[in-house]
């Protein structure tokens, strides 16, 4: 009898556990669930992290005013008919309403279906792929020469280093004024070795090569920097094994050198395509764009359209913009996913 009700107290305290331990668990998937659940969580978080969220508030508002808003912007004019004729504007005393009107999609399919962006895109990656596979391969020679001791090694990376201090803009001028047909410094060397002077923005072909030039020239040193700070991550007693081991120099290069840069080399290559697909400096100031139409890529192509054609079609250079924006998040999206496939966590 004392053994039975002894059981019957430990069963019925058991239950009683079960019961509140049920009993919390519905509480709390009740308190998950219900309606006012995600706004408790929403407050306890800003009541645990209120110091980050103080202080990333100024950098999230500060990037929706400078980013945000006109991206949101353009991308709402690019589904209108807006130009220089029928936006809001001021003249004089006098104030004339917008008058554009919402046309859809009708922007994308004309610019699309426009030869003239498909030889805008095809010379944007043309013009890509060369700046940043030459920039890349200098970069990488430069650092592997630099990251070695020598005397005057200090002296080497500070030149090396001295386009990117130079401000964009002064050295496309400075490079512009070398290329000068009549007077350049490039044909007055030309001519005293006998050779003939080279149209250097005068032809089509040659004002590539200089537009390639000009960009690889202030590019070259950031991949260096970059590739310069991975090589020095690399610890040296991996060098030291495999020249042990016999290995040669170039057995060395490729099978340590090369997979200890990969992660610094998937980021400065996806951030030097980025730039250069959108680099409207050196294209503008160097060539405006010409001989012709030769050297215009999207984003110039995109300025044109909004400050040089006659009357300023901002519709279509927001369409511009915005297919600019799409090809470059798709691209980042293979690359990423590309990245993902070798196993590199990005």
């Amino acid at each position: 009898m004392a053994a039975h009700t002894s059981q019957s107290v430990a069963k019925a305290a058991g239950d009683g556990v079960g019961d509140d331990t049920a009993a919390r668990g519905r509480s709390r998937w009740t308190d998950s669930k219900a309606p006012g659940g995600t706004k408790g969580g929403l407050r306890r978080a800003l009541a645990t992290h209120w110091y980050a969220w103080t202080m990333i508030a100024p950098v999230v508002l500060v990037l929706g005013v400078i980013i945000g808003w006109p991206l949101v912007r353009g991308i709402y004019l690019s589904l209108t008919d807006a130009n220089e004729r029928n936006v809001s504007r001021t003249i004089g005393a006098r104030h004339i309403e917008a008058t554009y009107e919402f046309v859809g999609l009708d922007n994308y399919v004309d610019v699309l279906s426009d030869p003239v962006f498909l030889q805008r895109l095809v010379w944007t990656v043309m013009w890509t792929v060369a700046c940043v596979s030459i920039t890349f391969t200098l970069g990488l020679v430069l650092a592997n020469m630099l990251n070695r001791d020598f005397k005057g090694r200090a002296a080497y990376r500070m030149a090396l280093i001295l386009p990117w201090a130079v401000p964009g803009f002064v050295s496309v001028f400075a490079w512009r004024f070398l290329f000068n047909r009549d007077n350049g410094i490039l044909n007055k060397l030309l001519d005293g070795g006998g050779i003939a002077a080279v149209p250097w923005l005068d032809d089509p072909t040659w004002a590539k090569f200089s537009v390639v030039a000009v960009n690889v020239w202030l590019g070259v040193p950031f991949m260096m920097v970059a590739l310069l700070g991975g090589l020095q991550s690399i610890p040296g007693e991996l060098y030291e094994a495999a020249e042990m081991d016999g290995a040669s120099a170039w057995q060395r290069f490729r099978h340590i050198t090369l997979p200890g840069l990969r992660a610094v080399s998937m980021t400065v290559i996806l951030l030097s395509t980025i730039w250069t697909f959108n680099m409207f400096p050196v294209i503008f100031l160097l060539t405006r764009g010409g001989p012709g139409d030769s050297t215009e890529i999207l984003v110039t192509q995109a300025f044109r359209e909004a400050f040089v054609s006659s009357p300023r079609d901002f519709a279509g250079s927001a369409t511009w913009g915005v297919l600019i924006l799409a090809l470059l998040m798709i691209f980042a999206l293979v690359y990423r996913r590309s990245l993902r496939k070798q196993g590199e966590v990005w």
